[in-house]
């Protein structure tokens, strides 16, 4: 830990502000602010300019120049609100010298609208950092590849003498990038939760255990960063815990960094999670398009998106006939949880959880995701569903593109009709007075390698009741009354202080815990569980009991609260693996994860399998979670009762497919060869065959294969050929394949696919000069044909480059147009392309896996497999695939008809 007792130990540690700068708070008088020039573009999106729900309201609370570019925001106990920073991201490194900042803004007169702000810190080392998160007098700040700690001893919300700096965990890998380390949230269990991106991590937590989580995406090095380790080299390795972890991930861990916990991974680059005060813990993630997602972290869940073994992406995974968004999350494999809400392309950002405040008990339950990439802010009233949830979205706050803005806005700036797609909502937090307030990073270009605002701008917006008048609850943090006020602020991390000093409290607590337990509002009665959970024998007491009540929701929180606090896990799980909630149950099932294996964890398990519908998938991989390394144990008791393959139940099938065992291949060779059964079932049998790692599941498959007259037989040949250099590599499936004439290596023709050559000299044509032309979506429908090769355009097109259906609605048209004359300007996450260089000639496209064969996707949407044997040389082309708009016949005419086609309702 840094101390820092002077200003020169103050410049030692990278702090570049003086002291007396980073106290002085910035304050802008209405009279101050500079007359702006005729031909400003305006610096915010106008509140008339909203759609957001009846009876709300949405009003400016802090706009710049009070802060710059928000990447995350978080709320303090008076209600201040704190910002991160990024003027420096992506290309824009460098913007400023004295690296971003960590914005205090206040509304000192309440009157709704703050007026004042101060830099709380400022470093060279921070560089669009993509979390802060203020727990009492902590500042926690995400800066890859630190996790630091900021302790404003003296709480003036100063970073001064005094104050200390510890970077509490360090290893995460991708500086100024996007998929690396987020913000930090306090559960209910008192933990902090944090996230991370799929750049890959490398850290070691307080108590020794070092976590390695790797995956076949390999980042960029960005402006201001650097590397520091190849993602692919550590994909599927184990981290110290026993278990295998890839790509983006979510852990807890003690206050202390001590006991790291990940309790979900695989994702692509989760922004940030929430956690109610159930325990439930919600997400967004990102996509390689079309297929982002909100959705809920099942405990140590595996959201799919790179292979079990680290080492392929979804799209070396792709099978015959599935669509990208269940390839993307893998939702046909077992062992991977359900994906959730899949809404297609976006940028998702931001995401909080509402449970109480101003917005009155209709909107308890929110859960508000921000969706940058399509102007939006999605609500979801979340509603248990099984042993998972439904999760229906709406538009909760977005810009009405049918209300296209053309004249000034109230900064004198003019616009072309496109301000709408300026709002980038980064971030959405839920303030200490309980009203919504929503983080605009404002600008023309979201996500990708760049930022179009020079100006540095940010709005934060308030949304609240009509007539709303905020009021912030203060409390005395000596006295229980006053901590009871902290655990029920409508603040996420604030309410951190009144468990922490509840708990502190002891015996003294429980009475004041147990009236909370009463009230009507579920989530304030399942803080008081949680806390009283862990105040010993005393509190336990009053937890307990509510393992036999009559409310589902009651129950699960007690069972929660009381694994959590390590009370009888057994004996409570053994009492409740029958219960009557399928949320239950999953818990249950869940904690048997990293039990030992024994008769009566088995029992248990065996218990929960029972409760099986044979439909409900997050249950069911709640049960594969919890018979890690027991699956041989559970499938042997299972199975006496589950008769001869063919009449095995549905819900048995489905739990041989996710257990995996390799005791199970003789059923399920039998189920697939039996023409008694349907073809779904058949082929449900042959799946689960291919993810086991076993030669018996292997010669299985060669058997199916080769029968006469099963109906998947090419999906049986795909399978063994996707398996041949992975998971049964060492089972004589190349050599079996060779024999039959399926796949003889030596045989592959192999067909060039060189790009068109790169042009010669930049294009003369302008996005200016397109840009005075008023667009024909009609004749943009029809000159847009040319790019059907590489795109998908609503139903038309080659799945090889990103999707475009979405892209013109989310951005402005200078950017669309952009895209179209510089397309390697900016090319999208995962379709950077490679020359394959083999002797027959080289082909240029996408290489999906360079494992043996190599796989590799080229223009038109052409895949070709290829034997590593033929394949000299696999090198980044460095540009786009993409014709040069001369080369298309375009010109400023059809560039504008173009983007006026994609900013349309595509159907």
């Amino acid at each position: 830990m840094q101390h820092l007792p002077s200003s020169s130990r103050l410049r030692r540690a990278g702090l570049v502000a003086t002291l007396a700068t980073v106290i002085a708070p910035f304050a802008i008088a209405e009279d101050a602010k500079p007359a702006p020039a005729a031909d400003a573009k305006p610096t915010m999106v106008p509140t008339d300019m909203f759609s957001i729900p009846e009876g709300m309201e949405i009003t400016v609370w802090a706009t710049s120049p009070l802060f710059s570019n928000p990447t995350n925001i978080d709320v303090d106990r008076d209600g201040d609100i704190w910002v991160a920073e990024g003027v420096n991201y992506r290309g824009k490194f460098g913007r400023r010298k004295e690296g971003d900042r960590i914005m205090v803004l206040s509304d000192s007169d309440g009157d709704g609208k703050a007026d004042k702000s101060h830099v709380f810190v400022q470093e060279e080392f921070l560089i669009a950092p993509l979390g802060v998160s203020v727990i009492d007098n902590k500042i926690i700040v995400a800066m890859t590849p630190d996790m630091i700690v900021y302790t404003d001893v003296n709480r003036n919300k100063v970073f001064d003498q005094g104050d200390t700096r510890e970077v509490l965990l360090t290893g995460f890998n991708g500086r100024n990038h996007d998929h690396s380390l987020h913000s930090t949230t306090v559960g209910p269990d008192g933990l902090w939760y944090f996230n991370a991106g799929n750049c890959g991590s490398v850290f070691t937590d307080k108590s020794g255990k070092t976590f390695r989580v790797g995956s076949p995406y390999n980042p960029q090095k960005m402006p201001g960063g650097e590397l520091l380790f190849k993602s692919s080299d550590i994909g599927g390795e184990k981290s110290d815990d026993g278990h295998v972890y890839l790509g983006g991930f979510t852990a807890r861990m003690n206050a202390d960094g001590t006991n790291v916990q990940i309790i979900g991974h695989n994702y692509r680059n989760s922004y940030e999670q929430t956690v109610t005060s159930v325990g439930d813990v919600f997400q967004n993630d990102n996509d390689d398009p079309p297929c982002c997602r909100v959705a809920n972290i099942l405990e140590y869940g595996n959201a799919g998106f790179a292979s079990r073994d680290g080492k392929r992406s979804w799209q070396a995974d792709l099978r015959p006939g599935q669509s990208k968004p269940i390839a993307h999350w893998r939702s046909e494999d077992p062992g991977t949880m359900p994906p959730g809400d899949v809404y297609g392309g976006g940028s998702p950002t931001g995401i909080v959880y509402y449970e109480n405040g101003a917005l009155g008990d209709k909107w308890s339950g929110l859960l508000l995701s921000c969706e940058p990439g399509r102007n939006v802010v999605f609500g979801y009233l979340p509603k248990p569903d099984g042993a998972g949830f439904k999760l229906d979205r709406t538009d909760w706050v977005n810009t009405n593109s049918e209300r296209k803005f053309t004249g000034s806005d109230f900064t004198g700036g003019k616009w072309d009709g496109q301000l709408h797609t300026q709002f980038r909502p980064s971030d959405v937090s839920v303030g200490a007075d309980g009203a919504i307030y929503i983080a605009d990073w404002f600008d023309g270009r979201v996500g990708g390698h760049q930022t179009l605002d020079d100006g540095i701008t940010g709005t934060i917006y308030r949304i609240a009741p009509k007539g709303f008048k905020p009021t912030n609850p203060k409390f005395d943090e000596k006295t229980i009354d006053g901590l009871i006020t902290a655990l029920k602020s409508p603040a996420i991390n604030v309410r951190a202080i009144g468990f922490n000093g509840l708990k502190a409290q002891g015996d003294k607590a429980i009475p004041a815990l147990v009236a909370l337990q009463g009230d009507a509002n579920a989530y304030l009665a399942a803080r008081a569980t949680w806390l009283l959970a862990q105040l010993g024998p005393a509190g336990v007491a009053k937890v307990a009991p509510q393992l036999k009540d009559k409310d589902d929701g009651k129950r699960l929180v007690a069972y929660r609260a009381l694994r959590r606090a390590n009370v009888d896990v057994l004996k409570m799980a053994t009492a409740m693996a029958a219960d009557a909630s399928a949320g239950v149950r999953r818990e249950v099932a869940l904690t048997m994860r990293d039990l030992p294996v024994g008769s009566d964890t088995v029992a248990i398990l065996a218990q929960v399998a029972k409760g099986f519908d044979g439909k409900d998938r997050a249950y069911l991989d709640a049960l594969g979670i919890g018979a890690t390394n027991k699956t041989k144990e559970l499938y042997a008791v299972l199975a006496k009762d589950a008769g001869a393959p063919e009449a095995w139940s549905d819900a048995f099938a489905w739990i041989a497919w996710r257990l995996g065992s390799p005791e199970a291949v003789p059923g399920l060779k039998a189920r697939a060869l039996s023409a008694a059964l349907t073809g779904p079932q058949r082929k449900l049998a042959m799946d689960a065959l291919a993810f086991i790692q076993d030669k018996s599941a292997a010669d299985a498959m060669i058997d199916i294969a080769g029968a006469q007259g099963f109906p998947h037989k090419s999906m049986a040949t795909w399978w063994l050929i996707n398996r041949l250099n992975n998971e049964w590599k060492d089972f004589g499936v190349r050599e079996a394949l060779k024999a039959s004439g399926v796949y003889d290596p030596e045989k592959v023709v192999i067909q060039p696919m060189p790009a068109p050559p790169a042009p010669t000299e930049p294009s003369k044509l302008l996005a200016s000069e397109a840009l005075k032309l008023t667009g024909n979506a009609a004749a943009g429908q029809t000159r847009i044909a040319v790019c059907y090769t590489c795109h998908v355009i609503g139903k038309t097109g080659a799945d090889f480059g990103p999707d475009l259906t979405m892209f013109g609605k989310t951005q402005p048209k200078d950017v669309v147009i952009d895209a179209i004359i510089n397309p390697s300007k900016d090319i999208s996450h995962g379709y950077d392309a490679s020359t394959v260089v083999t002797e027959a000639g080289n082909i240029d496209g996408i290489v999906l896996s360079s494992a043996d064969p190599v796989i590799v996707k080229s223009m038109g949407g052409l895949v070709q497999t290829i034997p590593k044997s033929k394949v000299k040389e696999i090198k980044k082309l460095g540009r786009s695939l993409m014709f040069g708009p001369e080369m298309m016949g375009l010109d400023h005419q059809a560039l504008a008809d173009i983007a006026a086609y994609l900013a349309s309702d595509i159907k």
